[in-house]
């Protein structure tokens, strides 16, 4: 079945030197085999030449913008009535030691078959007769047997385009097929070739990765192929990392079973928080004198962590900074016995809108420990900070005069101290004493603890909180 854009293309070549030659192929081709959806984009090959193709297309109205083009490559881009279309002409390729990017020439369709990256996508779908193609001979029934093949030998295709790697584990564990043997021992032997990959193409495959249902397996194999080692080693100290009495599974394991009990509409900030949660504790363990595991600060060197590895992978820093406050601030809950108002307004302070997300971390989290192990009841907690977000926003916490007023008030220039009194009122605001409007008791109370901050500037001025 053609969506009604490749039907208007094949009406528009027929009769041309096009007719017959213009195939649908790859994960359109196979996932429509394999369960009959129609996908959002398509890639078509020919023998032709595709941006003559394309051209053709725009001119014919059947594309609103004129297509792009990379003609170094011999492709075209088209979108069709909100399909995206890329056209490439059939084509062979070689590739230098030292990239990943090839050097191409026209071919044959058995050509272009032999240097996709597995048979299953290599299948062809006719736009003018709607038959399918199978050049290889073997792309129909792997595909049908569920086996995940490399067209060529694994070695050679991994070497011409090393991230290929990541998606034979991330095409193993979504389609659910299995590798054949040599599969994971030549990733094995290829894995340093991932060097020359860009991180910004090894991301994408990550989060392709963690947002399937099928992450746990999927970053499992990662670990078993050496991959890790490429792309972030300080997960291999994760595994068998033992944690002691709450905890029947090494570090890793641990966490590979906190992604499982996500909710399944888990966003990628709350997958990738509960990827990295416990990163920390390998270079944070202690023993301490009665025997007992310890992590101490495991949550803020992990949060540390997080930055150095999101940012390597060129994760967006809006995200990194969500991630890495959700890592440093999952054991927040898991301290408290009972949730106070001043707690929970600091919660709604430091988190905002990601709170549920740490609520999910937390809850994930506490469901994977050692079974029989007590653990938190978050239902309480969350009515608790439901109830606090409507009378006391997190817009509504923070300090009710300006650095200005506090200036004025104690007759002071600009400075550190400027900052330690709004802290410390924004610390009222939380403990209850006067709310974030009412900037006539801020005032009042400004001037009754002013001597506390008028002090010699070799000596520093306390933020003053409900425990000073």
């Amino acid at each position: 079945m053609l969506p009604t854009p490749l039907l208007k293309i094949a009406g528009l070549t027929r009769n041309t030197k096009f007719e017959n030659d213009l195939f649908a192929v790859g994960g359109y081709v196979r996932d429509q085999i394999l369960t009959g959806r129609l996908g959002d984009d398509v890639d078509i090959v020919t023998t032709g030449d595709a941006i003559e193709l394309a051209n053709l297309i725009f001119q014919a109205g059947i594309a609103a913008h004129p297509p792009v083009t990379y003609p170094r490559f011999g492709t075209a881009l088209v979108v069709c009535d909100g399909l995206s279309v890329e056209i490439v002409t059939a084509r062979r390729e070689s590739y230098d030691p030292t990239s990943r990017k090839p050097a191409v020439e026209t071919g044959t369709l058995m050509d272009d078959a032999l240097r996709r990256d597995f048979t299953c996508n290599t299948l062809l779908l006719g736009l003018h007769d709607q038959e399918i193609r199978d050049p290889l001979g073997i792309g129909l029934s792997d595909l049908h047997a569920g086996i995940l093949r490399t067209p060529r030998p694994a070695e050679e295709t991994f070497r011409d385009d090393p991230l290929r790697m990541l998606r034979a584990i991330r095409f193993r564990w979504k389609l659910g097929f299995a590798p054949t043997d040599d599969l994971w021992d030549s990733i094995r032997t290829s894995r340093e070739r991932l060097r020359i990959v860009s991180f910004e193409r090894i991301r994408d495959e990550i989060v392709k990765m963690v947002m399937h249902p099928t992450a746990p397996d999927a970053l499992n194999s990662l670990m078993e192929c050496g991959l890790f080692e490429i792309i972030a080693p300080e997960f291999l100290a994760m595994v068998n990392c033992e944690q002691g009495k709450w905890h029947h599974l090494d570090v890793w394991d641990h966490t590979m079973l906190v992604l499982r009990n996500l909710p399944p509409d888990a966003s990628l900030e709350l997958r990738l928080a509960a990827l990295f949660h416990d990163v920390a504790k390998p270079p944070t363990r202690s023993i301490d004198t009665d025997g007992n595991t310890r992590f101490f600060g495991h949550e803020t060197e992990g949060a540390s962590m997080t930055w150095d590895i999101l940012n390597r992978w060129k994760f967006s820093n809006r995200t990194i900074l969500r991630v890495a406050n959700l890592v440093k601030g999952h054991m927040r809950l898991g301290t408290m016995n009972h949730l106070t108002t001043p707690a929970a307004r600091r919660l709604i302070r430091d988190f905002d809108e990601d709170l549920p997300l740490l609520l999910d971390l937390v809850e994930a989290d506490a469901s994977s420990l050692r079974p029989g192990v007590r653990v938190i009841d978050l239902a309480p907690m969350r009515e608790k900070l439901a109830a606090t977000a409507v009378s006391t926003p997190a817009s509504r916490i923070r300090s009710p005069l300006t650095g200005e007023v506090v200036m004025e008030i104690l007759s002071i220039g600009p400075g550190p101290v400027i900052g330690a009194v709004q802290r410390s009122l924004e610390e009222q605001v939380i403990q209850g004493t006067f709310s974030s409007d009412d900037t006539e008791a801020a005032r009042d109370w400004l001037r009754t603890h002013a001597h506390l901050y008028r002090r010699p500037h070799s000596e520093p001025s306390p933020a003053i909180t409900d425990q000073t």
